[in-house]
């Protein structure tokens, strides 16, 4: 198994930013998630997309979140999708956001969405599109219902990013969570080859691997990312690096080490725990102007 460190990312580099450019060709990123219960979490993945380089951010999110959302995220344009009557995504956002596919190179759907999301719903509609984004990552209630859907997300293949914790991962897998904590390699593996996507097994240790077998080990950035909001971070850096016109692979890998590398810079400057997810984007442009 290979090592991710600076060493790899040198090998792999992001894409350069041109001089001569402006936010579109930097990249459009639209972040389609969040609930009443936790109206803020798409400002998270806005900033973390935004400080790993994307040139637009877009956010759809429920009603009632919307106004305070675009108040607090001022750099990006918001748009509102019904909610159910948990306050959650209905189904009908499915047909408002198909229409908004057309405005981005790059959909994260799931961020800070719950189990009581229609997220099914949410997730057939984006994979039955006629113009799906260019690129996709999946997070939160969405990995919840993709099980039942991997054909349908494995047609997307080269395309798609899947982000899951190991509670995630056991749903996503049907699988046993006693084995993926003894086994993480070997079920990220199948992960990736079953979906036909790079998957980021997020956990102490982060395992990223490709649909061919290829798999990564980040050693962890630290406990101190086990707070709430780390997972809509890492999803909004490794979208933001999508959006910029790196592969599934590459934008992965690098936002998972940018997390980390975030997360332990934080810990030794405010402590091993007890900084806020909202710090760490804060830490990404630096980090990746140092490799």
């Amino acid at each position: 198994m290979t090592p991710l460190d600076r060493a790899w990312l040198a090998a792999n580099p992001l894409p350069p930013c041109e001089t001569a450019t402006d936010k579109n060709a930097r990249g459009r990123v639209l972040i389609a998630g969040g609930s009443e219960r936790v109206p803020g979490a798409l400002r998270l993945t806005a900033e973390a997309a935004l400080r790993a380089g994307a040139g637009k951010v877009q956010l759809a999110t429920v009603e009632r979140a919307a106004l305070g959302l675009g108040l607090a995220m001022p750099e990006a344009a918001v748009f509102e999708l019904p909610a159910n009557r948990e306050g959650e995504l209905a189904a009908a956002a499915g047909s408002r956001l198909v229409e908004l596919l057309g405005r981005c190179d790059t959909l994260i759907l799931g961020p800070g969405t719950g189990k009581e999301a229609d997220a099914g719903a949410l997730l057939d509609a984006v994979l039955a599109a006629k113009e799906p984004p260019p690129t996709l990552l999946l997070d939160a209630a969405t990995l919840g219902v993709a099980a039942d859907r991997h054909q349908a997300i494995k047609a997307h293949v080269g395309r798609t990013v899947l982000t899951p914790h190991p509670g995630e991962m056991a749903a996503l897998m049907l699988e046993d969570p006693d084995r993926i904590a003894r086994s993480p390699a070997d079920v990220v593996k199948a992960a990736a080859h079953q979906f036909g996507a790079v998957v980021a097994l997020k956990g102490p240790d982060t395992h990223v691997a490709t649909p061919e077998g290829v798999i990564l080990r980040y050693p962890g950035g630290g406990p101190g990312l086990a707070t709430g909001g780390s997972g809509d971070v890492l999803a909004g850096v490794i979208g933001g690096l999508l959006a910029r016109g790196a592969a599934p692979f590459v934008a992965a890998t690098w936002g998972v080490w940018l997390h980390g590398e975030a997360g332990r810079r934080l810990a030794a400057r405010v402590g091993p725990i007890g900084f806020l997810s909202r710090e760490l984007p804060g830490e990404i442009p630096k980090l990746m102007a140092e490799v």
